[in-house]
């Protein structure tokens, strides 16, 4: 039988010694490290004395000794097998033993989740959708900030989304990939509830059954730690004892046979005080029971809290597959009627989320925080809300400060004297400065400078340089770590963490001008860029935000129009459009065909396709069938006599809508002319090489005559840009309408009732 107990021969002893020496420890530290109660086991090791057998292997192990050099007269290695196989028949034993005495307490602990504004706790699983991870930390690549600044909007949000479906790994399968890992994510993307999710998984024998979890919010370690100097592994021991698990060894049996899964936590929501303390425990513990397996979370902007030996991976952000699973299943857990029902309201969620009218709603959901808040905000209204600027501000309130109170977390405030509306002013400031020079990417000196300013002119006392730049440097990374409003995207490069924040910080910083001079000046400035479509967000937010709309509508419309208004054959043509929509509609339907006709002229095939020419009025509707004749029979197809049968077709039914006899009579002639191509195709071949021109020329002239369209409108290329530039401003000047802004009813009749005239009318309709 083996011997329990081991002592060191003479020759190990001072083997033993020089390694002992090399450490540059004392009896005590070892004695700690063994976590042995008393030196005594240490003093009887050195002297060549027996000492109990996984003491003696503890010891070597942290003196790095092979142990069988050292001991006198080691047991056979036969004999180490048979034992081996009995500890493990016995650790097995013991880890489903204290798995089924500690699984309602994890179940507890783990397996449920408190959401934002819901009143009653709902099950982890009920709601849970698995995340994927990226193994290549974004805020830790080389990119230079030049190719970066050449990213679209389109493409800026899409950036660092490692939507290249190779990049992406589950999250299980990262946990069972790195056996020391930290998981790292910005505010919301789900890192504590990934870690409450292997906790269940482990608890219900679904994953690592071989193992038992242990779930530690670090938070809670450090207080506990400061209130009773505990190490993490009397910790532990404390919370099996809630399990009811008293004898200390059981613990230290499953460190030491690596049948332990640890879930660490929140290393980000530790003071500066407690982080370097309990880090440092996490190092030493880690190092010590190697065997097991460790995770961490941590927000991605704390990264350089370094655990020595982790893996660092981060959490993606939701793909549109997981976007729909996690509503299907919100809708289901929320909605109080049944299952189907909320099944339903999530497919209907999906609808109107996939809309293209919604796609800035579907540049913030990829976080379960905001598509939380998506599918709340849903579920109460049955739709999203008019005014993004309300959905938009909630969510900056929870990033700005709610989300950490909600969870009773506190943070080391860095910039002193930052209260919320100075840290709103700040974001706001960075963000008009920077999308006002096109920048979403910006170096951080440039980043630490802004916030230099704004520190600045926080005090009239004179700050040191140097102060000043280690305060917006800590402010910076302060800002980026409990916010995430500002994100690292390369090495020293930030932006916005969504393009959404800047854009609405933007609008904020129009809106929130100090006084009337100033709010005026921005006013004008944000309507010089009425033509750059990157800033058409902006016109939409800002209008959603202003108390009054009224003054930023009327500059808009003075703009728009004082883009054709020094052209006199585009003054020509809205006068046209202006007659035609007249004989049309009457109000408050003119402008809408003066769109119409606009739209007509200038690209004639799309006109069909309006849904005003077939919804609003008959005679727009024999419009532009007309002009579709007219297109169809433009086309060179000598040879194609299935098109011309199209065209004769679609003169026939042309002709049942026309009440004007001038023009039924003028038609019907031009339709006797026109052969029979299925009688005889050598005559209607014949026609058509000799007569089909002139045809055409009569038709258009008939139309022209008649219907006072199709006129031969020849634009200039420098035309044809102004014409939509001036189109395009219109359509976002009626967006900004329609959005639901506070505008006075008289200031909106009016702008209704005078889009697209012409100069002449605009100054009559002054005088009237």
């Amino acid at each position: 039988m083996v011997k329990r107990s081991l002592q060191a021969s003479l020759s190990g002893i001072q083997e033993a010694k020089r390694a002992f020496a090399r450490k540059g420890w004392t009896h005590e530290i070892l004695a700690l490290e063994v976590n042995l109660k008393t030196r005594q086991p240490i003093w009887r090791f050195f002297s060549g004395r027996p000492i109990e057998r996984h003491t003696f292997f503890e010891i070597c192990s942290l003196l790095s000794l092979n142990w069988r050099e050292i001991a006198e007269n080691p047991p056979e290695e036969f004999s180490q097998r048979g034992e081996a196989q009995s500890q493990s028949s016995d650790i097995d034993v013991l880890v489903q033993n204290v798995r089924s005495q500690r699984q309602d307490k994890i179940q507890d602990q783990c397996g449920i989740l408190q959401l934002l504004d819901i009143s009653h706790p709902v099950g982890i699983d009920d709601i849970y959708i698995d995340v994927n991870i990226l193994e290549e930390i974004e805020s830790l690549q080389w990119l230079a900030l030049t190719e970066l600044q050449k990213l679209t909007p389109e493409e800026f949000d899409r950036f660092g989304l490692g939507e290249v479906e190779e990049k992406q790994i589950p999250g299980m399968g990262a946990v069972e990939t790195y056996s020391k890992l930290r998981v790292l994510g910005k505010p919301g993307v789900g890192k504590t509830t990934f870690l409450q999710h292997l906790a269940i998984q482990c608890n219900q024998g679904a994953f690592a059954a071989n193992q038992v979890p242990v779930f530690i919010t670090l938070r809670n370690f450090a207080e506990s730690r400061e209130r009773c100097d505990l190490s993490l592994l009397n910790y532990i021991r404390q919370e099996f004892l809630t399990s009811g698990i008293s004898e200390e060894s059981v613990i230290e049996k499953l460190l030491q046979a690596g049948r332990v899964l640890l879930l660490l936590d929140g290393m980000d929501e530790l003071l500066k005080e407690q982080s370097n303390a309990v880090l440092k425990e996490i190092r030493s513990f880690s190092d010590k029971y190697h065997k097991n397996r460790f995770v961490a979370t941590c927000r991605t902007a704390s990264q350089k809290l370094r655990l020595r030996g982790f893996t660092d991976v981060e959490i993606a952000p939701f793909t549109q597959a997981q976007i729909r699973a996690f509503a299907q299943k919100w809708f289901i857990t929320f909605t109080k009627t049944n299952a189907t029902d909320g099944e339903a309201q999530g497919v209907e969620f999906i609808q109107k989320l996939d809309d293209p009218s919604n796609w800035q709603f579907r540049r913030l959901i990829v976080t379960p925080l905001f598509l939380h808040m998506a599918c709340w905000v849903f579920h109460r209204q049955g739709k999203f809300p008019t005014k993004r600027t309300d959905f938009y501000k909630q969510g900056l309130d929870l990033l700005l400060g709610k989300w950490d109170e909600a969870r009773g977390i506190e943070r080391d405030e860095i910039y002193q004297g930052f209260l919320l509306p100075q840290k709103l002013k700040l974001l706001s400031q960075i963000a008009a400065a920077t999308f006002e020079k096109g920048q979403y990417f910006f170096e951080q000196r440039v980043l630490e400078q802004y916030i230099g300013d704004y520190i600045r002119n926080l005090t009239d006392a004179p700050i040191e340089p140097e102060e000043l730049q280690l305060e917006s440097e800590a402010a910076l990374k302060a800002m980026e770590a409990q916010h995430g409003l500002l994100a690292e995207r390369a090495r020293g490069v930030f932006s916005f963490s969504s393009l959404a924040f800047q854009e609405y910080f933007t609008a904020r910083n129009i809106v929130a001008s100090h006084n009337l001079q100033a709010f005026e000046h921005a006013l004008s400035g944000l309507v010089s860029h009425i033509n750059d479509p990157h800033w058409h967000e902006i016109f939409l937010l800002t209008a959603g935000m202003l108390r009054s709309a009224d003054s930023l509508m009327q500059l808009m419309k003075q703009e728009i129009d004082a883009l054709v208004g020094s052209d006199p054959y585009l003054q020509e043509f809205l006068t046209w459009a202006s007659q035609k929509s007249k004989d049309t509609l009457s109000p408050p339907l003119v402008a809408t065909a003066r769109a119409f006709y606009l739209a007509l002229a200038r690209t004639p095939h799309l006109a069909s396709h309006l849904t005003l020419a077939s919804t609003l009025d008959q005679g727009m509707f024999l419009d532009a069938a007309l002009d579709d004749l007219l297109l169809e029979c433009a086309v060179d197809r000598s040879q194609d006599f299935a098109h011309a049968y199209v065209c004769g077709e679609a003169l026939n039914n042309i002709m049942v809508m026309v009440l004007d006899a001038g023009l039924y009579k003028s038609l019907e002639q031009l339709k006797d002319q026109f052969p029979n191509s299925h009688k005889n195709q050598e005559r209607f071949q014949l026609w058509w090489q000799t007569s089909y021109s002139a045809w055409t020329e009569q038709l258009k002239k008939a139309i022209a005559n008649y219907r006072n369209i199709h006129h031969h409108w020849n634009f200039s290329p420098q035309q044809q840009e102004v014409l939509q530039r001036y189109y395009d401003a219109n359509k976002l000047l009626l967006d900004c309408l329609n959005s639901n802004c506070e505008v006075t009813p008289a200031i909106r009749t009016e702008i209704e009732a005078s889009l697209l005239l012409p100069t002449k009318e605009l100054e009559d309709r002054e005088w009237q």
